[in-house]
């Protein structure tokens, strides 16, 4: 559920569409605060973390380190690069060690550079301790509880299941065992690669000079990637006391159930929450500055989503207003909420709740980076660059040398995203030019079922298309005609395909269904790799799975004949 993190929180980011009071300007771009990563094969196997092979296999997790005693940990092995030429500590000094910094690590271990990573904190970053994977956790307890007390679902397979119930502390220990468990196995496969852990924060004194820790450790490095990443926003007017009012960071520990909680914001966070507790019997009200409920999907993939996941459920809401003040549980009172109306600002309501979880978003980490030694300014706290992850000063000129990746630039709030951002640079370095398809990075909603997405959204897609010069198609298949799906019961779904037909050019993929999150890669990399419809019409999907609902979704798209099969550039954003 979060992405990237570090240390603490500079100029916080106004998110436009969180349903909170808010000073800033409204009009600003809100940053897509998804929340995501994609473990390497090293984070669940130890010995696998010591076979430089397997670091082609996949994309893998991050690394922090929170000793406060010891201010570096070489590396295991002694192969990390060659020796830096120009007289420099390392060829590449990495800043944080959240999925992007550690992507990054990797990639550099793999091209041959003499790599070393910072981190203030603890190894994993949000991701691993206080996001991606404790999340995932909760969320796959929420799924089987969900199914087991669905007595007309588990009689459509002949099976009678007693009434279910979970153990509060045995749940919360899954999750925070598995963070553990990962985190160990991150810090042990760096060493092993030959990456430095070096431990503090991290501080740019000037060009291709850092320091880090409590002392004067000074190192110097050809380039420097930072990736700081971010934190939960705690808009203005909101107590946290961590315990009734809390953020992500709190809820993930499940220190309680309560049984009405108030969610503010009904993005990609408040949805898995809203799974989560709602599973495990908690009412839930959600509170939301737009006018309809998960703003930010594609609509008709929102309201078909809304349909399963909020209508059944015991779940209500309130739309177009913000929570002007939230004020925590004391004195035997419960959490107070001012709602004011998210136009006139009039006030609304008030709420009395057991809980409020604050699912605003993201903002990101950016203090005390010493930019100011570099004259670089944050925009809305995000640290400006290019289409390359450069690093922009406040006189528009690039910094050499200086790169920023995941949500402290703010591009794409994704872990994901941060992991490959910092393997484009790692290219770069490496002297072979490389610019990363924002469009091609899916997303994913971790509910039940499941929601992802790749592109763009069909209003985004007729925008273009509009300002563009060309026409749109939209083609759509649903879970009920595919057999997996039914033999499973699980035939709420749809799958939705936004394409040129004068090109075949996939422009956006929305699939709201059973594994939904697995199902979006196909599409994906075929808008990375510049694939075109009339290309994947030809491809071969096993039967009966899932991956048929692509499979149908591709050969049902009406491309026109002759349409070009010219691969399409990568779109930087």
């Amino acid at each position: 559920m979060q992405s990237a993190i570090s240390l603490s929180l500079s100029s916080p980011s106004p998110i436009a569409r969180s349903a909170v009071s808010n000073t800033s300007d409204a009009s600003s771009p809100a940053p897509r605060s998804l929340r995501f990563c994609g473990l390497r094969r090293e984070a669940f196997d130890v010995k696998a973390s010591f076979d430089a092979s397997s670091l082609r296999l996949n994309r893998f997790n991050y690394l922090h380190s929170k000793s406060s005693n010891s201010s570096k940990v070489f590396a295991a092995l002694n192969g990390n690069g060659t020796p830096p030429s120009g007289g420099f500590d390392y060829d590449l000094v990495i800043i944080g060690a959240g999925v992007g910094g550690h992507g990054a690590a990797l990639h550099a271990v793999e091209k041959g550079l003499k790599t070393a990573i910072i981190e203030g904190d603890v190894i994993g970053g949000t991701c691993v301790n206080r996001g991606c994977v404790p999340s995932k956790a909760l969320l796959a307890v929420s799924g089987r509880m969900r199914e087991l007390q669905n007595e007309h679902h588990m009689k459509s397979f002949g099976l009678q299941v007693a009434a279910a119930g979970y153990d509060r502390q045995g749940v919360a220990d899954h999750a925070n065992n598995l963070a553990s468990k990962i985190r160990n196995n991150l810090t042990n496969s760096l060493k092993s690669l030959g990456v430095d852990i070096l431990t503090g924060v991290g501080t740019v004194l000037g060009p291709q000079k850092l320091k880090y820790g409590k002392g004067d450790n000074i190192i110097t490095a050809k380039d420097i990637i930072i990736a700081t990443g971010s934190v939960p926003l705690v808009p203005k007017g909101i107590e946290v006391d961590g315990k009734t009012v809390i953020t992500s960071d709190h809820a993930l520990k499940l220190e309680s159930v309560p049984e009405w909680i108030a969610i503010v914001g009904s993005g990609y966070i408040g949805l898995e929450f809203s799974d989560v507790y709602t599973a495990l019997g908690s009412e839930v009200t959600f509170i939301e500055a737009l006018d309809q409920l998960m703003p930010g999907f594609d609509p008709e993939i929102g309201k078909l989503a809304q349909r399963v996941l909020i209508n059944p459920r015991k779940i209500d809401s309130y739309t177009g207003v913000f929570a002007s003040k939230i004020t925590p549980a004391k004195d035997g009172k419960p959490v107070q909420i001012e709602l004011i109306d998210a136009k006139t600002k009039e006030p609304k309501d008030t709420l009395e709740v057991d809980a409020a979880l604050i699912a605003t978003g993201r903002a990101p980490f950016t203090q005390g980076l010493g930019l100011e030694n570099i004259n670089v300014q944050t925009q809305r706290g995000f640290i400006p660059v290019d289409e390359r992850m450069r690093v922009i000063d406040a006189n528009g000129k690039l910094v050499p040398h200086l790169y920023c990746i995941g949500d402290a630039n703010g591009k794409m709030m994704l872990a994901h995203a941060a992991s490959a951002q910092g393997i484009s640079v790692v290219e770069q370095v490496s002297g072979q030019d490389h610019v990363l398809n924002h469009l091609s990075i899916p997303a994913a909603c971790f509910t039940h079922p499941e929601i992802s997405m790749v592109g763009l959204t069909e209003p985004q897609a007729r925008e273009k298309a509009e300002k563009e010069g060309f026409e749109i198609s939209i083609a759509k298949t649903s879970f009920k005609a595919n057999t997996k799906a039914l033999a499973e019961n699980e035939g709420e779904g749809l799958a939705k395909l936004i394409y040129r037909p004068d090109t075949g050019e996939i422009l956006g993929v929305h699939i709201f269904g059973m594994h939904a999150a697995d199902l979006i890669h196909e599409a994906s990399n075929a808008i990375a790799m510049g694939t075109r419809l009339q290309e994947l019409k030809f491809a071969v999907h096993a039967h009966p799975t899932l991956s048929e609902v692509l499979d149908e979704l591709f050969k049902s798209a009406k491309v026109k004949v002759g349409a070009s099969n010219k691969v399409a550039k990568p779109v930087p954003v």
